[in-house]
């Protein structure tokens, strides 16, 4: 009989890759299941939960203060060693049910990253720079944080520097717009710090942002700041706005996140700001339930200048593997 070829563990790269049989690529299979329940002003008109909640909501298609979604989402992550440094091919997809009619909707079928890097270079559809946020779910720090993008990253350990070219769509003056973006990043012991610029090239308008996170007692305090020239693709809320949240890590368990953000000077066209501000407060609460299943509980508070004050949220429970 042929000799069976077992699988092989590849720890080159971290927990959970295995050799490709016959092959020196080792692929990682990750992802999660989540269910989640939200509530609010018109909730089940913000689609997936008010995830990405902008001010003045969506055109209003129903009255209902509650909805329910679930999402699957699954990641293949291939890497191999070369001469040039490490390899990856990565590819995420989401699958998400909003309602009873979502069967074979491709609105519901989502590619999340596709992308292939080479050492420090990299080059597909991936989250921007600008993706990234504080701890807990009271901020908003991007605009559109997703792109078809190149982007190089020099990684000196405690100093990393970084800048992207990206397509821009849908925020663009064109069908096909051009934006760059860039970072500078330092971090000394449990204190980092990010500065971040975006430059629309169509609108001809940008934005910056700062983001510090630092070790404080039992959890971590984050601060950022956010100021654009006018509404662009990278930042269009506001004209400037600040945010923290403090993470306490309660138990090896239990997390508890308060948070709070200002708005100075609210987006009111495609072009500008205005004059109206508003505040928002909340807190986020995660619970380890067991290994591989978590729970996170999240409620918010916002006030916008002649607007209606809310109060929204959601439940979820995910596991994942």
């Amino acid at each position: 009989p042929e000799p069976m070829e077992y699988v092989r563990v590849c720890d080159a790269f971290g927990t959970g890759y295995f050799y490709i049989p016959g092959t020196e690529t080792c692929l990682k299979l990750s992802g999660f299941i989540r269910v989640q329940g939200s509530f609010g002003r018109d909730a089940a008109d913000s689609r997936y939960n008010q995830e990405d909640f902008t001010f003045g909501g969506l055109p209003g298609q129903s009255t209902s203060d509650w909805d329910v979604f679930s999402r699957a989402y699954v990641a293949w992550d291939a890497k191999s060693d070369t001469e040039y440094g490490t390899l990856t091919g990565f590819f995420a997809a989401e699958f998400n049910a909003d309602n009873d009619t979502d069967s074979g909707d491709s609105d519901f079928i989502d590619v999340d990253e596709a992308y292939i890097q080479l050492g420090g270079l990299k080059a597909g559809f991936f989250y921007n720079w600008w993706d990234k946020g504080i701890n807990g779910e009271t901020d908003t720090l991007g605009n559109v944080t997703e792109f078809n993008s190149i982007a190089y990253l020099y990684d000196g350990g405690t100093f990393q520097a970084g800048i992207s070219i990206d397509e821009l769509e849908g925020w663009s003056t064109k069908a096909n717009g051009v934006g760059i973006s860039g970072i500078v990043s330092a971090s000394l012991g449990g204190v980092s710090f990010d500065l971040l610029g975006g430059y629309d090239t169509e609108w001809e308008e940008g934005a910056i942002r700062g983001l510090l996170s630092a070790d404080l007692g039992p959890g971590v305090f984050q601060l950022a700041g956010i100021w654009a020239s006018n509404p662009n693709t990278y930042w269009a809320q506001s004209e400037w706005s600040v945010a923290a949240s403090y993470r306490f890590n309660a138990t090896d368990k239990l997390a508890i996140t308060p948070g709070a953000q200002y708005f100075g000077s609210l987006q009111d066209s495609l072009t500008s700001f205005g004059g109206d501000d508003a505040w928002r407060a909340g807190v986020t609460v995660d619970y380890k339930i067991t290994e591989g299943l978590a729970t996170r509980v999240s409620v918010q508070y916002e006030d916008e200048d002649n607007g209606d004050d809310q109060v929204f949220g959601f439940v979820r429970l995910q596991r994942d593997f």
